[in-house]
């Protein structure tokens, strides 16, 4: 997918994209939808000093790039009508229906996040967590606007650029990435990027800009001989395409391999789309035959998907004239749901086709409810705010998957230990755990456990509770509130037990 323009757009075009993929689409609803937002806002100018429409219209645009279905489209041209007009939800629901009205009304339960004090920031994200959690497509509307309005951003002063830019790195992106969304948190990222880091960023973009210099002509090469190889192979429908890195994510890569631009494979990777499961691996048979793969540097997220559904092998090979490449294998189905997650099952349904089924809204995966149902717990704005760096460790972090000796697979927040993993499986599990082997190997409950690792916990039943002390490695949630739970219980019961009448 290519990054927006940040350059007008028109109805039309917005039209001809939305027609390009559902050519059933009510292109008089879509422009029906323009015409009311447009008089809607037509007093109004953006900090740009371009007309508002401008901004519904990119935002529309985002959308229609995901191939979302035209209510969505819809609602994304009106998503700030409510709020900034004298236009009612009343009259989008009489006009254009009740369920784009119910996502108009989502994005405008949001409202601006507006920076009065701590508290107030915090309810504000609530509202948006049990909106997502609601109707996922609100999120859908809510990045698209997000996105357009990082791109704008330099008409606003410093101190808001920055604030605005802040959250969308440290809140936006990260729930992009929960939701599969991969080139919507990339594109979050490298908007955000400029304006947190602004000198890092310049580096990043120079030296990303220099190490490409020179070798579009060898990417080409390689490139046409993946696609000869493979079709001499017969995977004649296979289809392959060059993807450079981004920016921010290639910073975070840098950081992490002392700024050492050589250490970093994939700065241009190539992508192999081919149309089954069996074909990937075939191409992967085939891309090794031809060229010598580094050892350790293969990753089937086919057989072992990561948390956020995310499938695809990854291979890393010495190619052509000794230069080092990483290769992407996936199926146009991977491939779709890699670029816009969540998102990908609302634009196709199981036969391929274009899907509009307001049922699906009920796909959201699981750890939204829990996180609603968390925000419902901590309505109480104290009570919220205190536990709101337990929610940071276990919602905005990135996520580890951990496997059972049964191969069940455990989704959990980095640097989580046993005692986590113990807890995620069930509380009476992690409340008498002993011990635990982690790859085979006895290790301690307070080991941090890493992506893939194979952990084994032993309990003893006659255990009657937690150790308190565990608290001091437990890093989720879950796990710290069932031991400070259970250790509660025990301060009372001694109370009640030396001095009658506390008891219940």
């Amino acid at each position: 997918m290519q990054t927006v323009s940040t350059a007008p757009h028109s109805i039309e075009a917005l039209c001809a994209l939305v027609l390009s993929y559902d050519p059933n689409a009510d292109e008089e609803k879509i422009k029906e939808a323009y015409t009311f937002a447009k008089e809607a806002h037509r007093s109004q100018k953006r900090a740009t000093g371009e007309p508002y429409i401008t901004h519904p219209l990119a935002t529309s645009f985002t959308l229609a790039e995901m191939k979302l279905p035209p209510p969505i489209i819809i609602a994304g041209l009106l998503h700030d009508v409510p709020e900034d007009t004298d236009r009612t939800l009343d009259e989008i629901e009489e006009r254009f229906g009740s369920d784009i009205a119910a996502m108009v009304a989502g994005i405008t339960k949001l409202g601006k996040i507006k920076y009065r004090g701590m508290e107030r920031y915090i309810e504000n994200l609530r509202k948006m967590f049990l909106s997502m959690a609601a109707d996922v497509r609100v999120v859908f509307i809510k990045f698209a606007d997000r996105l357009h309005n990082l791109e704008t951003l330099e008409a606003i002063p410093p101190k808001k650029q920055y604030r605005i830019a802040l959250e969308s790195l440290e809140i936006f992106a990260p729930i992009a990435n929960r939701l599969g969304m991969g080139e919507i948190k990339g594109r979050l990222e490298d908007a955000s990027f400029k304006y947190i880091y602004p000198k890092e960023f310049e580096w990043v973009k120079e030296l990303s800009k220099s190490s490409r210099e020179g070798k579009q002509d060898y990417l080409e090469r390689v490139m046409r001989l993946t696609k000869e190889t493979l079709h001499s192979a017969d995977l004649n429908d296979a289809q392959v395409h060059g993807r450079a890195k981004h920016l921010y994510s290639l910073y975070r890569k840098l950081v992490r391999h002392d700024r050492n631009i050589a250490r970093v494979y994939d700065l241009i990777a190539i992508r192999v789309i081919v149309d089954s499961v069996a074909d990937c691996y075939g191409a992967l048979g085939i891309i090794h035959n031809k060229w010598t793969p580094l050892k350790g540097r293969i990753k089937d997220y086919i057989a072992q998907p990561k948390p956020n559904g995310y499938r695809s092998l990854h291979t890393t090979v010495f190619c052509e004239d000794g230069e080092i490449v990483e290769f992407q294998i996936r199926t146009k189905d991977m491939h779709v749901i890699d670029e816009y997650g969540i998102a990908a099952h609302w634009a196709y349904d199981e036969d391929g086709k274009i899907s509009t089924n307001p049922t699906q809204k009920n796909r959201q995966p699981e750890w939204m409810h829990e996180l609603a149902d968390i925000h419902r717990e901590l309505a109480d704005k104290r009570t919220y705010l205190k536990s709101l760096e337990d929610l940071k460790i276990d919602i905005f972090k990135d996520r580890i998957f951990v496997f059972t000796p049964k191969g069940d697979v455990i989704d959990l927040p980095e640097e989580s230990t046993i005692i986590d993993f113990a807890y995620a499986i069930h509380t009476d599990i992690g409340n008498t755990c002993t011990a635990a082997k982690v790859n085979e190997e006895n290790k301690s409950l307070d080991r941090v456990l890493k992506n893939g690792d194979m952990v084994e916990v032993f309990v003893d039943k006659s255990r009657k509770g937690p150790n308190p002390g565990w608290l001091k490695f437990a890093k989720t949630r879950h796990a710290r509130s069932k031991i400070k739970q259970y250790a509660k219980s025990r301060i009372s019961s001694w109370i009640s037990g030396i001095i009658p009448g506390t008891g219940k």
